[in-house]
């Protein structure tokens, strides 16, 4: 019987704006692959909306970010823009371990605020 596991997640496109302001590259290559930071363009709005669905994965995946490194979840965007989750290393390994074989995600942003909200399918 299949099992869903869901995550949301929500930030202020201005704490990833002061993030960067910050500490710059240290915030950026600590989060983000080089591969997500060339879909977002350096774009506040898309990078906010890839943390929220990195966190929301992170949710679906029952352990907040506690345990995971934030690269070993990957939002990137196929050819028609629709985001993809890939994941990594210690995050690869906890979605085998509850059976998740496939994520479907969303991503949303205003001018404030980034939204994702993820499915995990587990069989």
């Amino acid at each position: 019987m299949p099992r869903i596991h869901v995550g949301i997640d929500i930030i202020e496109i201005n704490r990833i704006e002061q993030a960067i302001s910050s500490w710059q590259n240290s915030f950026l290559k600590r989060i983000y692959t080089e591969a997500e930071l060339q879909d977002c363009h350096n774009v506040a709005s898309s990078l906010a909306a890839h943390f929220a669905a990195k966190e929301a994965v992170m949710k679906t995946l029952g352990t907040g970010t506690k345990g995971l490194n934030w690269r070993d979840i990957e939002i990137l965007s196929n050819s028609d823009g629709v985001p993809l989750v890939q994941l990594h290393g210690r995050a690869q390994n906890k979605a085998k371990e509850i059976g998740i074989n496939e994520f479907s995600v969303t991503i949303s942003h205003s001018k404030q605020y980034a939204v994702a909200f993820v499915i995990g399918d587990a069989v």
